[in-house]
């Protein structure tokens, strides 16, 4: 188990390691200045560097896991990713299945590949899937979201690079959002946040403000309007 700085999730794990870009969120891809990072530094599981990789040794630790867990699932990856067969990824779903004491946070940005396989998915309770977007051009990929069977549904719009001006959240349990940390980090205006913020009020969806981000992200802190939002969705406890 690794657990995670991540502060929405308590643990990670990485059946795939390494993607592609596929949207302007993806330039400064923290995931893969990681994993050339771990690369240099001899990591077995990143030989490969950020090249897509099935990490087919570590698909049924969370069974070993028996504390329960929040764990975000492929933290540096895409289980959702074109090149990852489906057979794989039902394998994970099989374990996330099992390991019902744990809650699994799935993120993509391949929200049609996501919608494509979800009639051949057991959406188990404890089974989290979310879509991640970064500026209006890509809020379709709520409505594929919405159109799954998973239980709790939830956006991570991180990183946030412009104004989302139509945000419908029906049927949607959870939103987060978070500015760019690290090299080349583009500006968080804090009028975008405070949108988003404010219709998650309108529509009663809970609220997580992640960090407002840059080259010195800890210092810039997470505080919006002088406040803290850790707002989690309702658990719908798997029976």
């Amino acid at each position: 188990m690794k657990y995670s700085k991540i502060e929405w999730t308590e643990s990670t794990w990485n059946p795939i390691t390494g993607c592609t870009k596929i949207s302007p969120g993806c330039k400064f891809c923290y995931a893969e200045r990681m994993a050339k990072r771990l690369k240099a530094m001899g990591s077995p599981n990143y030989e490969n560097g950020f090249k897509l990789t099935l990490q087919d040794h570590v698909v049924e630790l969370p069974l070993t896991w028996k504390k329960p867990q929040t764990i975000f699932v492929n933290s540096m990856s895409d289980l959702f990713h074109k090149n990852v067969p489906f057979a794989f990824i039902q394998r994970i779903f099989e374990v996330m299945n099992k390991a019902y004491w744990h809650k699994f946070q799935v993120l993509t940005k391949r929200s049609d590949i996501l919608l494509k396989y979800n009639s051949k998915l057991n959406w188990t309770e404890n089974i989290w899937m979310g879509v991640s977007m970064e500026n209006d051009d890509y809020t379709y990929r709520i409505d594929h979201l919405r159109n799954t069977e998973a239980k709790t549904k939830f956006l991570s719009v991180e990183p946030l690079i412009g104004s989302i001006n139509k945000l419908d959240l029906t049927n949607i349990d959870w939103v987060i959002v978070g500015g760019e940390s690290g090299p080349g980090a583009r500006p968080l205006k804090e009028e975008w946040v405070i949108d988003i913020k404010d219709k998650c009020i309108e529509q009663n969806v809970p609220f997580f403000f992640k960090q407002w981000g840059g080259v010195h992200k800890k210092k810039a802190g997470r505080l919006l309007q002088g406040k803290t939002w850790s707002q989690m969705p309702m658990y719908r406890k798997a029976g």
